[in-house]
């Protein structure tokens, strides 16, 4: 079998870039190879310097980034751009070795620098979960996928949080190869070849500060304290001494949600927190205060696109497992 054609790979890194941003599909690209693929893979910095990585690994370079072609331009990133501007000169740097480049894939907030450089514009993106609004903010023309694991657009590729690297590592390996060949690596590296779900399965609980208003602190205590409890609009707003229509004013105003949206939120983190502390799901429903295990089902599916039990196999202990209950599904 013939030996395909080098595939060009430029990592482009720089300082405080994260590690495993760019080791991850560097490692499934060099995987691939062992496999018969023909990944060349460069790195290379704005200026040419070494740089140092975010947990102090120095890097050594290639070279300098310049306008010479490469297959593939990938752009990890670090964990200080979502809160101060990207460089110029890094901003610079990708602007013109994109323009040389098949396609240009950047890692979690890699996309940050994408943005700085003018490749998101108009365009479909995502990042680490914890900054997809940031990434909207700074560049209001994308259109930011909060729960994609990774976003193709055209020959621009975005991908989530540091793992997730790999993720879009495999799926550019299958794209340029076979989904056999992606498959095989995916085995190599002990992972999956397509994880279930989006990243809102990883994030953090959806309530965050507790609301301005009064009205709606009550509302967020009543719930949490007794979350079994009869929490229908016209309950609420008896129990608020509120009429129906400003206690649904208040929801949409402030929280830009509705009264029973919001007590399924709450619910919703309760059984997610129980799950996390290794209850079983069906035990999660009733504490959570959800009228079954079904409903909460639904819930899961729709938030996290995962089902409890799905949830809690992943997330409840990093420990090797022992025999539980068999639970519902």
């Amino acid at each position: 079998m013939p030996t395909p054609l080098p595939h060009e790979v430029a990592i482009l890194v720089h300082d405080g870039v994260t590690l495993l941003d760019f080791a991850g599909p560097a490692q499934a690209f060099t995987e691939a190879n062992r496999l018969g693929a023909n990944y060349m893979t460069t790195l290379v910095s704005p200026a040419g310097d070494d740089v140092t990585s975010n947990i102090g690994v120095r890097i050594a370079v290639d070279g300098a980034a310049t306008a010479q072609h490469f297959d593939t331009l990938l752009v990890p990133g670090a964990d200080i751009y979502p809160s101060t501007p990207v460089p110029r000169d890094l901003a610079d740097a990708v602007r013109m070795s994109a323009a040389a480049a098949g396609r240009v894939v950047s890692v979690c907030t890699g996309a940050f620098i994408l943005a700085a450089a003018g490749l998101l514009d108009g365009k479909r993106a995502t990042t680490h979960w914890k900054v997809t609004h940031e990434l909207a903010a700074r560049c209001p023309t994308c259109t930011v996928e909060p729960d994609a694991i990774y976003v193709r657009d055209g020959t621009t590729y975005t991908s989530a949080g540091i793992t997730a690297g790999i993720d879009l590592a495999l799926a550019l390996i299958e794209e340029d190869h076979s989904a056999d060949l992606a498959r095989d690596v995916a085995r190599a590296l002990v992972v999956y070849m397509q994880r279930a779900g989006g990243q809102s399965q990883f994030s953090a609980p959806l309530h965050g500060p507790p609301p301005r208003s009064p009205a709606l602190r009550t509302v967020t205590d009543l719930v949490t304290a007794n979350p079994g409890g009869q929490y229908s609009l016209g309950d609420l707003a008896k129990h608020l001494n509120v009429s129906t229509r400003h206690l649904t004013r208040l929801f949409h105003d402030e929280l830009s949600t509705t009264p029973g949206r919001y007590v399924e939120n709450i619910r919703f983190d309760l059984a997610r927190s129980l799950l996390d502390q290794g209850h079983t799901a069906t035990r999660a429903a009733e504490l959570a205060g959800f009228p079954s295990y079904e409903s909460m089902r639904r819930v899961f599916a729709r938030k996290v696109s995962s089902s409890p039990v799905a949830y809690r196999r992943r997330f409840a202990t990093a420990l090797e497992p022992t025999p539980q209950p068999r639970d519902r599904r």
